[in-house]
């Protein structure tokens, strides 16, 4: 969308139960409202995400441990494991697309209902998917990964002008041999190098939490401090 708007306003929402670490209050800054993909890169830059039609970023009363994480994907360094990743599942095969297709929801059913049934998505509704996944204001993509012609894994992924930034993916719990949560990290970055883009903003790394702390293994990274976007170790 085109726009000349420079100014968002920003809410704040009421302190509430951490999702992540139970022992915590979480509160939001929020922004709900329509911007243009250049204003909303640069929320990204300042730590702010986007579920929805939602932009928000976490302003916990007693708790700094959202760390927004990005990836320079030019510089990006593959381990050992990631390239084993990378090797085994060269049988796979994946495209792009604009639009939510029949065979999405069903998987992603199946990954909340498997993976996440002790977390706040769980159970999952198609209302709940499209509100999450969904935007009126910026139009995501949808890389989806196939095992012949089955669907296996989407990744949600946004395009702004100098970087991708990752939604969420979801995958087939049966296939988790094949380690498709990092090998669809892996090709938002081999897709954003082919876009020239210079970022992917991977959200926020939670060092306490299991399901959150796996953003460090993209290196080199970068980690949004009281100093501006420092490379992590």
């Amino acid at each position: 969308m085109n726009s000349t708007k420079t100014q968002v306003a920003i809410g704040i929402s009421q302190p509430y139960q951490c999702n992540y670490l139970p022992d915590q209050q979480e509160q939001l800054l929020i922004i709900q409202e329509a911007v243009d993909d250049t204003i909303f890169e640069r929320l990204l830059a300042l730590g702010f995400r986007r579920s929805g039609n939602a932009i928000y970023k976490p302003r916990c009363p007693s708790c700094n441990a959202c760390l927004p994480v990005r990836v320079p994907v030019n510089e990006l360094k593959l381990s050992k494991s990631q390239k084993r990743t990378l090797s085994r599942n060269k049988d796979l095969h994946w495209r792009v697309t604009e639009q939510v297709e029949e065979s999405h929801y069903p998987l992603y059913e199946k990954y909340i209902r498997l993976r996440h049934f002790d977390g706040p998505m769980f159970p999952a509704s198609e209302e709940q998917f499209a509100q999450f996944l969904t935007c009126n204001w910026m139009q995501p993509r949808y890389i989806e990964l196939f095992n012949k012609d089955k669907l296996i894994a989407v990744a949600v992924t946004d395009y702004l002008p100098n970087s991708l930034s990752a939604i969420y993916t979801y995958f087939d719990p049966d296939e988790e041999r094949r380690s498709l949560g990092n090998l669809m990290v892996l090709l938002q970055c081999r897709l954003a190098k082919l876009l020239d883009k210079e970022f992917l903003y991977l959200g926020y790394q939670i060092d306490a939490n299991v399901k959150m702390c796996y953003k460090r293994r993209y290196q080199p990274y970068q980690l949004l401090t009281g100093q501006g976007w420092q490379y992590g170790s």
